[in-house]
């Protein structure tokens, strides 16, 4: 969307804080698209293709992993900026980017690795997103990391202590000062939301840890579920999951575009100085959030939290764990360039290495470090 479309209030070239390092502008694409090619481009990028979503990646083909997820966040958010004549550029490049630095093993890797490092700073996958594309790439002759915009890297970051905040300079004042990042920012966290909770429900059933009755009890898949098995009789198996799932995205979208709408015309926003000083303003109705809650928590209790899942996550935490552990009793076993970076920062150095793995290489990795013969 050119900027002559855009929203008074959306991000443009034009506004933005632009680059911590500068350079020429790009003479045939937005600043926002050099972004979203920079990070497409990105070895972390491609490392998300092998990184859980839910699913340990050698559990099946056809699982969402982390690179699958992000680019179905980006086909949302872009969906949603432009109905909002938000820029879409940059919801993609935010979207595309945001789950860098999680760990491998999803959610558990996570935890593990942040247990490991409670004593030296703890680890966080937004923090750690932010240090992929600010430090840690090697691309570039002029800079480290990817040199990205203000307003990428303050969509990165969507949750920050105040503590970690007064150590980020300009990208964690937001936290300090309690406003708000960009509707750009703000949307991409809904359009997340809505992404991985209607994907996980289509998982979980190709994966048979969930049922189609378990689904009947709640709402919004309940509504859509019975819309169509009148609408088509004897719809079954595939067809009717696909078809509940994407209804259940639009009434999420729509909901999100119309609650949105609504908020910014309520709080008389005009820039996007007005929206950084108001409240969230990118939202779901009361009614569309406790639907949202409502799948939140019935994943929770019957995925997330069924037996299987908990003892791949159960392995692999301990992988993780032994990992750190190895690595702090003796940095000679880390590869020379993570050798160099421990003497700044052993603890930090091994939490880079160990998230930038992929969920094979980790197992391959601890394979090498205690399997015998």
């Amino acid at each position: 969307m050119s900027n002559g479309l855009l929203a008074p209030y959306a991000v443009s070239d034009d506004n933005s804080h632009g680059r911590a390092v500068n350079e020429p502008s790009p003479s045939s694409r937005s600043q926002f698209q050099r972004d979203r090619d920079r990070v497409i481009h990105c070895t972390a990028f491609r490392r998300l293709e092998y990184k859980t979503q839910v699913f340990v990646n050698h559990e099946g083909d056809l699982f969402r992993t982390r690179l699958t997820h992000s680019i179905e966040v980006a086909q949302i958010a872009r969906s949603l900026a432009r109905a909002l004549r938000l820029n879409e550029d940059l919801v993609e490049a935010i979207s595309l980017s945001h789950d860098l630095g999680h760990t491998p093993f999803g959610h558990a890797g996570q935890d593990a690795l942040n247990d490991c490092m409670r004593e030296y700073g703890g680890f966080e996958h937004n923090l750690q997103s932010l240090r992929i594309v600010d430090l840690l790439e090697e691309r570039y002759a002029e800079f480290d990391g990817l040199n990205l915009t203000f307003e990428t890297r303050e969509g990165i970051l969507k949750h920050c202590s105040l503590k970690n905040a007064a150590l980020l300079g300009d990208v964690g004042q937001r936290f300090l000062d309690k406003t708000q990042p960009s509707l750009e920012a703000q949307l991409c966290n809904l359009a997340d939301a809505v992404a991985y909770n209607n994907h996980d429900v289509d998982d979980g059933l190709r994966a048979g840890l969930i049922t189609l009755e378990q689904l009947e009890q709640v709402e919004p898949f309940a509504r859509h579920s019975m819309a169509l098995k009148a609408q088509y009789p004897g719809l079954a198996g595939r067809r009717l999951i696909h078809e509940t799932v994407r209804r259940m995205i639009n009434d999420f979208a729509l909901d999100l575009i119309s609650q949105t709408t609504q908020n910014i015309a309520a709080a008389g926003i005009e820039t996007i100085a007005d929206v950084r000083a108001a409240a969230p303003l990118v939202a779901f109705s009361g009614a569309m959030r406790e639907e949202l809650l409502q799948l939140q928590r019935f994943l929770r209790e019957n995925l997330y939290w069924h037996f299987q899942v908990l003892r791949e996550m159960s392995k692999a935490k301990r992988v993780i764990t032994e990992l750190f552990e190895a690595f702090m009793g003796d940095v000679r076993l880390l590869p020379p360039k993570f050798q160099q970076r421990a003497r700044e920062d052993k603890a930090r150095a091994i939490a880079d290495y160990i998230a930038g793995m992929t969920d094979r290489y980790a197992m391959k990795e601890h394979q090498r470090l205690f399997a015998i013969g």
